[in-house]
């Protein structure tokens, strides 16, 4: 299961070394997270979403932030699971 990488595998993009930093530090923010992200990036909340789940699967960003990128991938198999358990229920 290969997704395409928005960065070579060997580096970041500044932007991505942003979104990661961002992504680990926004708590610290005192504007909500969804204002905070269109002032940094100029992007809705869904494309900077849909954005950060194709970079947790770089190994560029795994290797810039280890323990980021390893909890937001468990977080998004959390939610996958889940999702595909209602199914089978529903």
């Amino acid at each position: 299961m290969s997704h395409a990488a928005a960065a070579p595998a060997t580096e970041l993009t500044e932007r991505d070394a942003a979104m990661l930093d961002f992504e680990d530090n926004w708590f610290t923010s005192a504007v909500p997270k969804e204002q905070a992200i269109m002032e940094h990036f100029g992007i809705s909340t869904t494309r900077y979403y849909q954005h950060l789940n194709s970079l947790i699967d770089t190994p560029a960003a795994l290797a810039h932030k280890p323990l980021l990128v390893k909890r937001l991938r468990r977080l998004r198999s959390t939610r996958q699971a889940a999702r595909s358990a209602r199914r089978l229920q529903g």
